[in-house]
């Protein structure tokens, strides 16, 4: 019974270690996407995310079922009931990177992006991505450490999104109203992505120590 019960939580944390790259992903086309213009990468990464969709159920599915079969208690109930938790905030991070691709749908044929602000944008996109790949090394390797690191890099995006902000609304933008409400959109989807991921480290900190951290 508890060999069941350990491989169930394994598999538990496999899944959701998958999820956690399958979002990597999305943002890592996602923002290639945005880069070059790319319109059907956009739409591939639209389309795939009913995967993200469908990953959640199975592990809201997994979980129902250790919960209800194991009756697991005190750190292993935490692990089962923070990636109860986590499912729905990886699969949100997959629905922003769908919105990041679906801005270049929206752009086209004019450039997602404003050349001065191509820089910003890539590195947005630099850093979330590796936010979401450090969630998978998390996820299968427990660290209390990594709310307080995924924190730490969430303030780099903060100021990126900042001076995005900065740019589009000083006086000098030349590239007009409906452009700039479009570009505080995207950065906003950015910066909600990399929002998501401290919310699943945290949770997977709590997994650990059985106290959520501070922040």
């Amino acid at each position: 019974m508890r060999e069941t019960f350990h491989s169930q939580l394994n598999e538990l944390r496999e899944q959701l270690a998958e999820m956690c790259a399958h979002a990597a992903e999305a943002m890592r086309s996602a923002g290639q996407a945005v880069r070059t213009g790319d319109v059907e990468l956009a739409r591939r990464v639209q389309d795939e995310d009913a995967e993200l969709d469908r990953g959640r159920d199975r592990c809201e599915d997994l979980a129902q079922q250790v919960l209800a079969l194991q009756a697991p208690v005190a750190t292993d109930l935490r692990v089962v009931l923070s990636a109860v938790y986590c499912t729905n905030k990886i699969e949100r991070m997959g629905d922003l990177a769908a919105h990041v691709a679906d801005h270049v749908r929206l752009t086209h044929p004019d450039a997602p992006v404003p050349a001065e602000l191509a820089d910003a944008f890539a590195e947005l996109g630099r850093i979330t991505v590796a936010m979401a790949e450090r969630l998978v090394e998390l996820v299968r390797h427990p660290d209390a450490c990594g709310f307080a690191e995924l924190n730490e890099t969430d303030q780099k995006v903060d100021a990126l999104h900042a001076g995005v902000m900065a740019a589009i609304t000083a006086p000098g933008w030349s590239h007009g109203v409906p452009s700039a409400m479009s570009l505080a959109l995207l950065a906003r989807y950015y910066e909600r992505f990399a929002d998501q991921t401290v919310s699943v480290a945290k949770r997977l900190d709590f997994a650990v120590t059985g106290a959520i951290p501070a922040g």
